[in-house]
């Protein structure tokens, strides 16, 4: 008897930059009676500015830990800079 599974599971998690970015790769793996026949990867970035919301309960964790109030401020700054907007 085939029995197919699918599961979703974090396997990587890396901070990156002055801006604590929280890269996110989630793969989602196949299995047939328990032997793993497909794997595939997405990824997605957590900025200071992102909404949290319905991430992941560890993604969460992270993120209140590394975005501090300071880090949104400095960031926001960073986003609504002149120079980054004229070109």
């Amino acid at each position: 008897m085939n029995v197919l599974s699918e599961k979703k599971e974090i396997d990587r998690i890396e901070i990156v930059e002055k801006y604590k970015f929280i890269n996110v790769r989630t793969a989602t793996v196949i299995m047939r009676d328990g032997v793993e026949i497909s794997r595939t990867f997405h990824r997605h970035v957590v900025s200071p500015d992102s909404d949290i919301t319905n991430e992941d309960p560890q993604i969460k964790k992270l993120a209140q830990l590394l975005h501090t109030e300071e880090l949104k401020k400095e960031y926001e700054i960073f986003c609504n800079d002149d120079i980054l907007i004229k070109n």
